[in-house]
């Protein structure tokens, strides 16, 4: 009979990629993949380090695999795991753990699966995770995270992924493509591009430093694979994305008017202290080209709240220049101190009680945003495709441009695209739509 393991993934859409790609390494050796709540006989937890709470759940997630079969094997893998190792390896159940370029040979450290009284750490210095390794999530979803770079060269003073992920790299154009195209034969509808620093790509692309493509040559190729109904753009610096860029989007076959773009603070003399590699003016202008030539985009942003030496007129000139933006949503982040960054010995710090206080309020500007924008859009057409998670008796889908639909669940919708018009918005904030016609799957 064969072994049996399951995957829990913590953090991003790039862990989602790596994840899916170390399962399939798992399927070519002869396991059986179950899901994380059921008995098997290995379990790979995926971390993140970019909150303090991901770090907590850790433990967590070690507890429900030990409440299922006590005997498992358990390996922790992922950016916690390259940044304290040894933080893993003493959690009680925790057998292997494996740091940035280890994860990938993960088989190489199992072929025992006796339980170990104490965890085995196998974790090069970030200094030698130099080399590019390919990854995408297939067969779980609709949509596929294709990773195109990984690591970073910024010196953000708060952040902790170049320790974990190592300088910036990309893979090659050839390979992108080609996975692209992989994604094409297994019917799945989107690809959603991701990365730690996805603008940056083609730095590192043949192991140089040197561009030999760009981000913008990316997305050019990417938009002539056939097959692929939607492309997105995940996360991407103000700074990297270019006029270009945003043109082609607006021209695209493929790619969707949907940015998600990081600011992080609305107050340039934070931005300053963040070392972040542009001021206001900027963000406000890659806003303003985005609707110039796409009025109905969904704009995303990521903010941090509570860093240190955000004043109470630092927080309420980036709760006010949020307020004048024409965004859509925002994704919110309680600033946590990171062991080895800058930002942890910087004077100024924020009490708990604040940081929570202002996360409070951007939350719920983030509410009144998207209500805002998903009333802009009420009694258009939009193009939908649909989940494949029954949620008390509702199906779910996204537009093109990030508007979240529902409909009573229906089987026959799973993994198709609809034209309809949107038509209101429940009390759950979801829209309800009429179908205009049905697109071919």
């Amino acid at each position: 009979m064969n072994k049996k393991v399951a995957f829990y993934t913590l953090g991003c859409k790039l862990n989602f990629s790596e994840t899916s790609t170390i399962a399939r390494n798992f399927d070519e050796e002869g396991f059986d993949r179950v899901d994380f709540s059921e008995k098997a006989d290995i379990y790979v937890i995926n971390t993140c380090s970019v909150t303090e709470n991901a770090d907590k759940r850790f433990k967590t997630i070690v507890k429900q695999a030990q409440k299922v079969n006590p005997d498992a094997f358990v390996a922790a893998v992922g950016c916690y795991a390259q940044l304290k190792p040894q933080e893993l390896a003493d959690v009680h159940g925790v057998d292997l753990v494996l740091g940035a370029t280890e994860k990938f040979k993960i088989q190489d450290y199992i072929r025992d699966l006796s339980k170990n009284d104490f965890g085995a750490i196998h974790a090069c210095e970030i200094e030698d995770a130099d080399f590019y390794v390919g990854s995408y999530s297939i067969g779980d979803r609709t949509r596929a995270f294709l990773k195109v770079q990984d690591g970073c060269d910024y010196k953000c003073t708060y952040c902790t992924i170049p320790l974990a992920r190592g300088i910036s790299r990309s893979d090659t154009m050839t390979n992108v493509l080609q996975n692209a195209i992989t994604i094409a034969k297994q019917d799945i509808k989107e690809i959603v591009l991701t990365g730690v620093n996805i603008g940056d790509y083609g730095k590192g692309e043949f192991g140089n430093k040197k561009h030999e493509h760009t981000f913008l040559d990316l997305v050019t190729e990417l938009d002539k694979v056939k097959g692929i109904e939607r492309l997105r753009i995940s996360s991407i610096e103000p700074n990297l994305l270019k006029n270009e860029t945003i043109d082609l989007v607006s021209k695209s076959r493929a790619f969707v008017p949907h940015f998600h773009i990081p600011l992080q603070s609305g107050s340039n003399a934070i931005l300053k202290l963040m070392k972040r590699r542009y001021m206001r003016e900027l963000y406000v202008d890659r806003v303003a080209r985005i609707k110039e030539v796409m009025p109905q985009a969904c704009i995303g942003v990521d903010v941090i709240v509570g860093f240190p030496g955000e004043t109470d007129d630092h927080f309420l000139e980036t709760y006010n220049f949020l307020t004048t933006l024409d965004i859509s949503y925002l994704h919110v982040f309680t600033y946590s101190e990171r062991d080895n960054t800058e930002a942890a010995t910087m004077s100024g710090k924020v009490s708990k009680s604040v940081r929570s206080k202002r996360s409070k309020m951007l939350r719920g500007l983030s509410v009144k945003k998207r209500r805002a924008f998903y009333e802009s859009q009420l009694d258009s057409a939009r193009s939908v495709l649909f989940e494949s998670e029954n949620k008390a008796g509702y199906i779910h889908g996204f537009t093109e441009n990030y508007v979240k639909v529902k409909a009573p669940w229906n089987p026959e919708l799973i993994n198709t695209i609809h034209n309809v018009r949107l038509t209101k918005i429940d009390d759950d904030g979801l829209v309800r739509f009429k179908f205009l016609e049905l697109l071919s799957n």
